[in-house]
């Protein structure tokens, strides 16, 4: 990577395979070119912490997904994107209910879902299913 000192901008030099992901990360992406972009963004889903859905999709293996209204799934996800967007499978959705009254317990729901759409502001927590 060199520093054009005359115009003070960024310019990645060499073959991609000797540029390391750690350079890209201090150069604005406005400056990277689309094969840079891409492989930043392969190398941040690959290893950042949307690795834990990457490898769901790979192994067919199913995730625990808390949300924001406070409910649970459990399902496999189909695909994602860098919003946590999702399209998951195979869903059990579970919730609590609090009955109204004195001396009510609380009672646990679920029910089934075959495919969903799922948008990524409702997702608070995605954790691998060790089973």
């Amino acid at each position: 990577m060199e520093v054009d000192e005359k115009k003070s901008v960024w310019r990645l030099t060499g073959s991609s395979t000797a540029t390391t992901m750690s350079q890209y990360a201090h150069v604005p992406k406005s400056e990277l070119d689309e094969a840079q972009l891409r492989q930043l963004e392969e190398h941040e889903i690959s290893q950042g912490p949307l690795s834990v859905l990457q490898q769901a999709v790979r192994n067919h293996a199913q995730v625990l997904i808390s949300l924001r209204n406070d409910k649970k799934l459990l399902a496999r996800v189909k695909a994602f994107d860098r919003h946590s967007n999702m399209v998951l499978e195979n869903v059990k959705e579970m919730w609590t209910e609090i009955p109204k009254g004195k001396n009510k317990k609380p009672v646990n729901k679920d029910r089934f879902i075959s495919k969903m759409f799922l948008r990524g502001d409702s997702v608070i927590l995605v954790l691998r299913n060790q089973a």
